[in-house]
Order: C-alpha cells, then structure tokens, then sequence
C-alpha cells in the first residue's frame, strides 16, 4: 500500500499545475483591428427610404454570460424570451435614396438591439423588435419625420426561432405574445424513476444534434417558455388577443390580411432531434382565431434518413401563395422523403384557396427535390428543383392559373458550376407586404441578379430575361477595378442599390442608373484600418500534381518587396470542399478587386506581424462518377497543400521552411490532418474542429455514408486516430458552449488527451460562453493572442529556404 502512494504522489507531482488563467491582450496593433466599425447593413424599403443598421463587430463576454436555457436545439434567454447570441444593431439610421441625406432617428432606446428590422408596404412604416434584460419589445418608425416609438407595451416571444411579428397591413402587426408571467415549473432534484428511451425496429438516425430535451423536467420547461399567444396589435398599441395559447412555431398573415397560417408544436417531443422535427399542427386561422381549415398534423420526424435528399413525409414548407389574396402553397414528396426509393416523381407543389374547403390543386410534379417557388401571377411563377447527389438543379417556368399546362425548363446546370449560374430572379414588394417576382414587359420579363463567376474572378451581374425566348440580356456588370453587386433593383429595370469596394477602397452603397451607367454615392465610410492600406491582394493560379487547376488569394504586408525583403513566413487559412468533377474543382472564386476587410476571425491580422497570407486556396476533394470524393480525401488534402507551398515558394514570397497551417470547423479538422500525414507545415492552428469521425457516425460535412457503411472512410479521416503521427506543434481552440452539429467540444479535449498522451506538443485553449463562432470581444483578443504567441513561437524563427 506505502508503495501505491509513492508511486501515486510521484505520479502527480509531474502534473502541470492548473494556471490561473486571464484573459490576455494580443499586440496593439492586432487589437487595434477589433474595434475597426464594420460596413452597416441596409435594407431598402419599397419607396424612397432604407434603413442602415449598425452592428457591433463583436460583443462582450457579458453578453455572453447573460442566462440562457438550452432546450430542443434552442439557446434563448427565459427572462425575455429572446435568442441568445443573436446578431443585432445598435443604431439605426434612416436614409433617403434620392438624395443622399442620412439621419438619425429620434427615439431610439438605450441601449439599443435591434433585430427583425421590416418594412410595411407603403413605405414609410417601419418596424423592430428591441430585447432589454426582461422583456422583447416591439417597435415603429416613421421615415419621413425619423422617428420611433415603443408600440404599446407588448412583449414578444422569440423562444422558437421565427418573426415573432408580422405588418397587417400599413398600421398594424400580427405578433406572437409572451405568455402571461408565471413561475416556471420547479426542477424536484428527485426523480420519479430512469429516463428510459427504446427503438423497437425503427429506423431513426439523427445526426449529431446538441442542446436536446434530456428529462421530462425539460420538457415542461421548453414548453412553459414556448408558450404563446397570437395578437392583432395596432400602431398606438390596441391588443385583441387571437386562439388560443401554445407553443407556436411558425405564424404568417395572408396577403389579404384575413386569415393567418399557423402552426404549433405538440407532444410527444423527442430527445433525439430538435424542435424543427416536433409533431405540428399547420392551421388556417381567420381573424378572430377561429380554426378554418387543419392543413395536416405532422407527427415526430425522428425517422428521416440522413441523406442530404431527404425530407419529412407529408406537408413541408406551408406559406401563402404571394401573388394571391389567400392561397395556401406547400411542397410534399412522392417517395416518403427517402431518396433511396426508387421514384419517377419525387416532390410535388401544392395549392389551396379560401375558403379552403375541397383538395389542394397540384401546381407541379418534379423529378427531383423541390427547393422554392417564386410567385408572379396566374401566368408566372418559377419552381427550382435539386438532387444533391448528382449536384443537378433545374428552373422551371410554371403557369399557376393552369396547372395542367406542361412546365417550361429555363435552366439545368450543376451546382457546382459556377460560371453556368444564371442569377436568382429579382423580388419587389406588393402593396400587400409580400414579395413577388420583379417583371416587365407585362410579364414576359424577369429580372436575375448573378455573382457572375469566372476564370476573372467573380463579377456580379444584372440581366434582364426573355421567358418567350429564354434568353438573358446584360443590363450591368461590375467592372475592375471595382467589385460591385446589387442589392436590389428599385423599378421594373431602371435603378439598382449596390454596394460597391475594390482593394483599398472599404465598401459604399450606391445608386446605379442601368440605361445611362452613371453612379451616384448614397454613403461615404471611411476606411476603417487604414494601417492596412497598403496590404497587396492576389488571385494565383497553379496546378495540383494531378492536373486540377487551383486558385488561391495571396495577401502581403504593407510595402512588402520580395526583392528587398525576402521570403516571408506563410499563414495558410483553408476550408476544403467536396467535387463531383475535377472541372468545377477548378473554377475560380471570390474576386481580386474585393476590399482587404480585416476580420479578426480571419488570418489577415497577421499581414500586421509580417506574414504571408494563403486565404481560401483550393483545397477540392474530387469524386468524379461513382467515386465518393471522401475515400482518397488524405490524398487530396495533402496534394493540394503541397501545390500552394510549392508556389507561393516559386514566386519568391513564402519560406519552406516557416509554413503553418490553421482553419475553423471544417478546416480545423483539415488542419490537423495534414500535420498528421504531411510534414509540410511547422505548426498548425485548429478552431472549433471534430477529430474523430466514429462520433459523427450520421454522415458529416458533404459525407452521406454512415459509419457503418464506409468504416475505414471515417477511420483514415479521423486525425484522431492518427494522433500518434501529429509531430508538429498543434494550438486547439474551443468554444466551452459549442453547439455546431458534430463539433462537441470533447472533440477538441480527446485530441489535445491523444496527443498529450502519446508526447505530442499542443495546447487546448476553452473559450467560456462561446459557441461555434466566437462571439465576445474578450474571447476574440485572446483567440489572437493566443494564436500569435504559438505562430511566433513554432513558425517565425524557423528560417530557411
């Protein structure tokens, strides 16, 4: 026994202790670049006003720490019933199209957070919700005067995440209340008995889902904070209380306003998928919430195959048909949502108008699975289908008010072809709030906004398109030296909003006349890290040694000179992709004119500390035919590693011998693969990865196999299970509160345990609070910090040719 306790306290005492960690500041001239203001987001209304919303780049580890519940796949705060860790603004300021003129709006709660900004039809009306510490507040704006006020006192409920309102008409709302307060149900401690779950035969696979129901405690829990009561509430604050109260997930007014489509979640709840695949009643409600017509009664999908084809049975989808006073639209598959099945027929779009009695009218049949339907009128609307499998997608001109006139086909492309993508059609909004299909011509003439992809690099575009002759005009195209896309058209092909950069010029909106080509600026956002500004952008091109074309955007420091300065160390930042031919691997992305925007989730700090920067190289997994692209993935990854060292290496810019290698998610766990197959890399840098496939065993990522379909796939994928050949320096960073399908945090904490085991070289950083993205300004300092340390550490003094 004297012998055991010897052997135990010398055991110990070669333990690290555990440090007293804090968190630490990284070089000033990295976080200087935190606080850098962001471009504000704007959302053009359909008059002559838009709304520029300011959002903070980061938030602080407060926020972070304010209480949360954590039920059915949900983060929501119980005291307000709001999202946690939801984007918002912090100001909101209206601006004038036809003049230019900004202004700040009077009003405005402090502090501000701002979210589900909307306009209402006419233009002038605008509304947003604002969360306080206790309460979801609703909020109106008028655009003339520039002002807002509270509306009423209502307090909404954001538990499941949908609008928690809707405009009715141009003075009123349809909103889901909060319930009543009430004490929430009392956790006993004691149980009444095990927590028992049973499959008897079924097939239910469920992919890697976090934050589920575990006890029936959380059950009476989520549905205490889901509870919910529709209103009708006017611009002064009037209240007329709708139905009855329930967990309602979804609600939508018709375009007529006098009816609403509404659908509630029931039990049984399952403790294996999140509330998306809840039992739910889908229900056409009239104004007074009387129940007119049951659409279906949907019951747990806990079944649904994990194939990326798959869908639920029955109803999915349900909205109202946008071009229509009150026409119920859904979408339904034709082989039970099982992509395996053998089908002529897979999906089918469906209809029903008021008063809803009688059988739905099929608009159309497709061969593949349907993805969204655009409406126009009873002779337009334009249906796209898709098949993952094979990356097909077709569009197709369909006539509603003639459901047995044959569709039209406008467009079959891949996917994965980019140059081939015709644009997604235009939208305006009615005088009812709904969006509808932009048209000309008396309807012969669709709008379509592209990215306009190509060997040049990404050059978005605006056609005009012909049904009759299926064939697309050019009415714009972004031009070097700028990149310029738009953010919508104002009239029937006239007027677009764009938002225009080029490299050294931060992004502004702008106003376009599409006949005369002239440009007029509506903003003037000065460059927010000028520090950067003399920062050097290229799009490369090179080989992989089998052939496939690559591309790769190469940044240097500030009045970098190769001749002068000499081989740099290299930060490569990747996030492969999966490729059913090797021809779309190859296909350019991005565009070399965009704006060298410093987000300190990127690796472009690291121009500051005189790296070079490989961004977003090519990193194609290829499974050309009935190759899976997965099974010689390794190969890959290492192939196309090394064809970017090779050639940043021959331009004369990158040091063989001081190349790391880092990525978040997918490219974290890419990350830690080429450190354990290739000795290419000094050390590596992985955010946020999952390193052992077996613990995804539903597919992942672009993989369809199970497990127990493709063993040794996962197995020689899993960095994990190679950990053994990590013998390089590897920095693992966390979120604590991670809750990204198959990125549990034990994935990080397993690798860092391998590797520590086996006397690997690495470091295991838990940020507390955070999830999948980091979110708090604290966090993201230290996220820097600790990145710098191991870069400059491991990879900057390493030297060499």
């Amino acid at each position: 026994m004297r012998r055991f306790v010897i052997l135990l306290l010398a055991t110990l005492s070669v333990l690290p202790a555990a440090a007293d960690e804090k968190y630490e500041m990284p070089p000033a001239e990295l976080a200087a670049l935190v606080d850098a203001p962001p471009t504000p987001a704007i959302l053009v209304g359909p008059a002559d006003f838009a709304i520029l919303g300011e959002p903070p780049l980061f938030l602080t580890i407060a926020d972070l720490a304010q209480p949360e519940l954590k039920l059915a796949g949900l983060r929501f705060n119980p005291r307000n019933h709001e999202q946690t860790r939801a984007p918002y603004h912090r100001d909101l300021r209206v601006l004038q199209l036809s003049t230019g003129d900004t202004r700040a709006l009077s009003g405005l709660p402090s502090p501000l957070r701002a979210r589900n900004t909307m306009w209402a039809a006419n233009g002038k009306s605008f509304a947003f919700t604002n969360a306080t510490e206790d309460a979801l507040e609703l909020w109106a704006g008028d655009a003339v005067t520039a002002k807002v006020w509270r509306v009423g006192t209502v307090t909404l409920n954001a538990t499941v995440p949908s609008k928690p309102f809707h405009w009715l008409g141009n003075d009123s709302f349809v909103v889901r209340l909060a319930a009543p307060p009430a004490a929430a149900p009392a956790d006993s401690r004691v149980p009444a008995g095990p927590i028992v779950q049973e499959n008897l035969g079924r097939k239910t696979p469920a992919r890697t889902y976090q934050d589920l129901l575990k006890t029936p405690y959380d059950e009476s829990l989520f549905e205490h904070h889901a509870q919910s009561r529709l209103a009708i509430v006017t611009l002064t604050g009037d209240v007329k209380q709708l139905g009855s109260a329930g967990p309602i997930a979804e609600f939508e007014p018709s375009p007529d306003g006098n009816f609403l489509l509404v659908q509630t979640l029931h039990r049984p709840y399952s403790y294996v998928v999140p509330q998306w695949s809840f039992p739910r009643r889908i229900e056409v409600w009239d104004r007074d919430g009387k129940v007119v017509r049951q659409i279906a009664d949907l019951p747990l999908a806990d079944n649904v195959p994990t194939d990326f084809d798959a869908v639920p049975e029955g109803v999915r989808d349900a909205t109202w048909r946008a071009d229509k006073p009150a026409t119920v639209t859904w979408l339904e598959a034709l082989d039970k949502g099982n992509p395996r099945a053998e089908a002529a027929q897979r999906d089918r779009v469906l209809m029903l108008a008021a008063p809803f009695t009688g059988d739905p009218v099929t608009l159309v049949t497709l061969a593949l699975r349907a993805d969204s339907v655009a409406w126009a009128s009873d002779d337009l609307a334009v249906v796209e289908e898709f098949w993952w499998k094979t990356r097909k997608v077709r569009r197709w001109r369909v006539r509603p008010g003639s459901p047995s006139t044959a569709p039209e086909l406008l467009s079959d492309r891949s996917s994965e072809d980019r140059y081939s993508d015709p644009g997604k059609p235009m939208t305006r909004m009615t005088p009812s709030g709904t969006f509808v299909l932009r048209t000309a011509n008396n309807g012969r003439t669709i709008f379509l906004n592209g990215e306009g992809a190509s060997s040049e690099g990404d050059r978005p575009f605006v056609d005009a398109y012909d049904l009759a002759a299926k064939k697309a005009t050019r009415l714009w195209q972004s031009a070097a030296p700028h990149y310029e896309y738009a953010v919508q058209m104002l009239d029937d092909g006239r007027t677009i909003v764009t938002r225009r950069e080029s490299i050294d010029q931060p992004p502004n909106f702008h106003v376009r006349d599409l006949r005369t080509k002239a440009s007029r600026a509506l903003t003037n956002y000065p460059h927010p890290t000028p520090q950067l500004a003399g920062a050097k952008k290229e799009l490369i091109r090179y080989k992989r040694a089998d052939g496939v074309d690559l591309t790769a955007t190469l940044y240097t420091p500030p009045g970098y000179d190769a001749t002068r300065d000499g081989r740099l160390p290299v930060l490569m930042w990747a996030y492969p992709q999966e490729f059913k031919s090797a021809s779309a691997a190859g296909q350019v992305q991005d565009s070399p004119y965009r704006f060298i925007r410093v987000n300190p989730m990127t690796p472009l700090p690291w121009l500051l500390r005189g790296y070079a920067i490989v961004d977003n190289p090519s990193m194609p997994i290829i499974g050309e035919g009935d190759r899976e692209p997965n099974d010689t993935y390794v190969e890959q990854l290492v192939s196309g590693a090394q064809a970017i060292i090779d050639e940043v290496v021959r331009r004369g810019v990158g040091d063989r011998a001081r190349m790391a290698v880092g990525g978040h998610s997918y490219g974290a766990f890419m990350a830690a693969n080429l450190l354990a197959h290739s000795d290419l890399f000094r050390a590596g840098v992985a955010r946020s990865g999952a390193y052992n496939r077996t613990l995804t065993p539903f597919s992942f990522q672009a993989e369809e196999r199970t497990f127990w379909e493709a063993p040794e796939t996962y197995m020689r994928m899993s960095p994990f299970t190679h950990a053994q050949k990590i013998n390089e320096p590897l920095l693992l960073i966390h979120g604590v509160d991670d809750n990204n399908t198959g990125t549990f945090p034990i994935q990080s904490e397993r690798l860092f345990a391998a590797m520590k085991g086996l006397g690997g070289t690495a470091r295991l950083v838990m940020l507390p609070y955070e999830s999948h993205g980091y979110r708090a300004r604290e966090s993201v300092l230290h996220m820097m910090w600790e990145t710098d340390r191991w870069l400059e550490r491991y990879v900057k003094g390493g030297g060499g040719k």
